[in-house]
């Protein structure tokens, strides 16, 4: 099963030609995202069903960049996901984070992880989403 845009195409009958015209279904959610959004969602919710993971998390910085992460649970190690893209994010150069997207069962993310994401976008919005890729919040400043 895909939550993710596929285009269909459709052969209309009765069509003198019958040309393929193509179609893109969407979900419907309570507010429609920018496309760029979307996607930090989509790739946290991949992340985190890839790796089997508790949560996934993606942020994108102020080049359109994105870095992905899933938590880790190791006995010496334990990082949750948002907090792991940050630091991705800053062990990579970026300098500002645009927005931030994590994926989890929780009731609200971590205040911790917001404050990972406040350091360095604080004005970056964080999107909270259920593991089936329906926003459960939008979280600005």
């Amino acid at each position: 099963m895909s939550h993710g845009y596929a285009p269909i195409r459709f052969i209309g009958p009765g069509s003198p030609a019958r040309r393929a015209v193509t179609r893109t279904l969407v979900r419907v959610t309570e507010a429609v995202l920018d496309p760029e959004d979307q996607k930090i969602i989509t790739l946290a919710r991949s992340t985190r069903a890839r790796l089997a993971a508790s949560e996934g998390a993606a942020v994108r910085d102020e080049t359109g960049r994105t870095y992905t992460a899933a938590a880790v649970a190791l006995p010496s190690l334990q990082l949750s996901a948002l907090r792991l893209a940050v630091a991705m994010a800053v062990s990579s150069g970026a300098v500002r984070l645009e927005a931030a997207a994590l994926v989890s069962d929780a009731a609200e993310p971590d205040p911790g992880d917001l404050a990972a994401v406040r350091d360095l976008g604080p004005d970056a919005p964080v999107f909270h989403a259920a593991p089936d890729g329906t926003l459960r919040a939008t979280l600005a400043p």
